[in-house]
């Protein structure tokens, strides 16, 4: 009895920063969701651009910081962030400054995830058997291409690509790698939108954040994905080829 209660307990404490992290991201939704938009950003972008004219340095490690914690904590504001990024800092560094931040707040969901539900998950899948083991067995043997899907297809919700692979029991160093290359076409354009906002503000307009469903923009991305596939589909074709030589 005294075991089944340490380890009820062990759980829960190891459950708590996902716990953590979904229950601000749920307030911060609630109370900071305007504040956190491109519009905050429209309104205070004289004072930011001069605070960034007179301490540039201090602004890139405030605002790179701040990224991170708006995806670390799954806060409402990603893609305005990295509208600002291109606003604040032009194409370079704007978008290296976006990949870091966004790189590093999906690295701590993703452990949070681990720690709390992934380990367990995944050696109940291994230990189980049928469809689920043989789904899990397929993604891990693929696990650089699926992963690298994840990122380049725009449908898949950025904290669903954080959460997903730590809950299947994916290596990190695969994670971190993917994450930090397959978000830089992503990163890449809408950066570049950011470095256009203030001329969309002075217009009155809006910007333009559905280019990436655009057929010039979308095309390009579906190719890498087309690419990040081609190892599953050679793995395919030579295990039927063996399956045939038998």
């Amino acid at each position: 009895m005294s075991t089944n209660s340490n380890q009820s307990q062990l759980n829960l404490r190891r459950g708590l920063p996902l716990l953590l992290i979904i229950a601000v991201a749920i307030a911060a939704f609630a109370l900071f969701r305007e504040q956190l938009s491109w519009q905050a950003l429209a309104e205070h972008r004289s004072a930011l651009l001069e605070w960034r004219d007179s301490h540039y340095i201090y602004l890139s490690i405030l605002f790179v910081l701040a990224y991170f914690l708006i995806v670390a904590l799954s806060l409402p504001g990603a893609t305005a962030a990295t509208l600002a990024g291109g606003f604040l800092f032009g194409l370079f560094p704007g978008i290296l400054y976006n990949v870091v931040a966004a790189t590093m707040g999906a690295i701590v969901i993703f452990l949070a995830a681990r720690m709390g539900l992934g380990d367990y998950l995944s050696s109940k899948i291994d230990s189980s058997s049928g469809a689920v083991k043989r789904m899990s067995e397929k993604l891990k043997e693929n696990e650089l291409s699926v992963l690298f899907l994840l990122r380049l297809v725009p449908i898949v919700p950025f904290f669903a690509a954080n959460l997903i692979p730590a809950l299947v029991g994916v290596k990190l160093r695969n994670f971190i790698l993917t994450t930090s290359l397959g978000i830089i076409p992503g990163a890449a354009i809408y950066t570049w939108v950011g470095t256009g906002l203030g001329a969309a503000i002075e217009a009155g307009q809006d910007p333009n954040l559905g280019i990436i469903w655009q057929w010039n923009i979308l095309g390009p991305l579906l190719g890498l994905a087309s690419l990040a596939c081609l190892p599953i589909l050679i793995k395919a074709f030579r295990r039927k080829e063996e399956e045939n030589d038998y």
